[in-house]
């Protein structure tokens, strides 16, 4: 088959940030292709992975209702109690809270700003969403009550975000290259970006671009770069993903002078099934992930606590509670719920593949997981006695917490006290890495100087600045199409 070579913009990838890129570039009037490194089949990088869910600003369900979920049945609206409006000012608080202060505030601002209207044109592509039902919210006397400000998925979850966005980019007639790797970038003499060079099922293809936009991800997926950045013992993580994000467009983009950015050392990981494959599950996708923490105890296998189950919403910890699970005993823990809270916990946990026991006493429980039974029974009994009393409502922050324990726990703590007790045992996820390449406020990688590189673009996960440390529940699809759209316009102008 004779494969196109000449292109107005090339974009490398095919996730959420990537289809953006190329959907919004397709919208300058230029040609666009798109190269896969996988198959058709595994398509989509980690947004195939993820819910789908979605952080951005907005004034409640009644605004939602006019646009984002213009599809929503009387049904599905009826059964919603509270949907709480998410305002800018919280979305950069919430934002900067998370990262420390380290996220760079003129990318910060663009996020936060054009959040909503990015969701908006993503509706136009034909792109559906619907409130987060099942994992966002609890039911109060038989309404949902949502909570931790990322409500809205994409309809199908993450394969139904890419599988949209790829009907969208072929009604656009954006081409697709599957099985097509980028190994390097191509430069003028003078410096521009002017092309890449891949390889596809016939070898080595250099393919000519006035303009391209690297959307490839972050490294996760490469375990000498997560020892080199992340740290001794990060080679033995689950990815949570694709095993195609080994830093290929990062690695490209410095060897031709891009400067490094964001935190490099730090990276978004979950408490994930202990029996999970090495890479992403295509079938069990992300229900491997085990985040209803908050209304147990996660303790490790000699039977100690280690974190603040409580200390805030999930979709503000549980990206940093991966790295503590990392810290354990074989880098393992258990999350345990009596029979007040198990049948609170969310779908994942009543998957088939899940790891997890159950016993009438907690030495009986301590003893199906392998955990040290007098440190168990010892740590339960000092946690209930600990236990402070409220109103529990785990739909917000209660205030029901814990006193006098060296490893508090904030809100939602009810003693673990009437049996049967249940525990999961997970380990460490990783879901992408933070560092990686600086842009500036029109998506253009900059050169070791802060100048940008000409006709070089950048989007998703493999721009750095804009997480350290922790991360927002629902930021990094946000992220992606944010940044997708403004990188594939700007490299689409650039082209014509």
């Amino acid at each position: 088959m004779t494969v196109q070579t000449d292109w107005d913009v090339v974009v490398v990838g095919a996730g959420n940030a990537a289809m953006c890129a190329a959907l919004s570039a397709a919208e300058q009037g230029v040609k666009v292709l798109v190269l896969e490194k996988a198959t058709k089949e595994d398509r989509g990088g980690n947004s195939t992975f993820t819910a789908g869910g979605f952080r951005f600003c907005h004034d409640g369900v009644e605004d939602l209702r006019g646009d984002i979920l213009d599809d929503m049945t009387p049904g599905e609206y009826d059964s919603i109690g509270n949907l709480p409006a998410f305002s800018e000012e919280q979305f950069m608080d919430t934002l900067m809270r998370i990262t420390e202060h380290q996220c760079d505030p003129d990318l910060a601002q663009i996020l936060v700003s054009k959040s909503r209207e990015t969701m908006r044109w993503m509706r136009t592509h034909k792109i559906r969403f619907i409130p987060m039902f099942g994992r966002q919210s609890f039911k109060i006397d038989g309404k949902h009550h949502f909570y931790g400000g990322v409500n809205i998925e994409a309809v199908g979850g993450g394969w139904g975000l890419v599988d949209m966005l790829m009907n969208a980019a072929e009604r656009m007639g954006i081409t697709v290259l599957y099985e097509t790797g980028l190994r390097e970038l191509i430069q003028d003499e003078k410096g521009a970006v002017t092309g890449v060079r891949a390889f596809g099922p016939d070898g080595y293809v250099n393919f000519s671009a006035k303009s391209v936009v690297l959307a490839c991800g972050g490294f996760e997926s490469n375990p000498e770069m997560r020892v080199r950045y992340l740290g001794q013992g990060w080679e033995l993580c689950r990815v949570r993903g694709t095993q195609h994000n080994t830093g290929d467009g990062i690695n490209a983009a410095l060897k031709i002078g891009a400067r490094p950015h964001g935190g490099w050392s730090s990276c978004h990981a979950v408490q994930w099934d202990i029996s999970a494959p090495p890479y992403g599950d295509r079938v069990v996708l992300d229900n491997f992930q085990k985040h209803s923490y908050p209304i147990g105890i996660v303790v490790n296998l000699d039977g100690k606590r280690f974190i603040d189950e409580g200390a805030d919403y999930r979709n503000h910890t549980y990206a940093k509670y991966g790295k503590e699970v990392m810290k354990q005993p074989q880098r393992t823990a258990i999350q345990i719920f009596d029979e007040k809270t198990h049948g609170m916990v969310r779908d994942e946990y009543r998957i088939r593949e899940v790891t997890k026991a159950s016993g009438e006493t907690i030495a009986e429980l301590a003893k199906a997981l392998d955990i040290n039974v007098d440190g168990l029974e010892a740590t339960v009994r000092e946690f209930n006695a600990a236990c402070q009393p409220g109103e529990y409502n785990p739909s917000i922050l209660d205030g029901v917490c814990t006193k006098g324990l060296e490893v508090p726990k904030s809100n939602w703590a009810l003693p673990i006290d009437q049996g049967p007790f249940h525990g999961y045992v997970v380990t460490c996820g990783i879901t992408f890495t933070f560092g990686g390449l600086k842009i500036n406020t029109d998506a253009q990688v900059l050169d070791l100087t802060d100048r940008p590189i000409p006709g070089l673009y950048a989007a998703g996960e493999l721009v750095g600045g804009i997480f350290f440390q922790n991360y927002p529940g629902g930021t990094g699809l946000l992220n992606g199409s944010v940044f997708g759209k403004l990188a594939g316009a700007n490299a689409g102008q650039a082209a014509k």
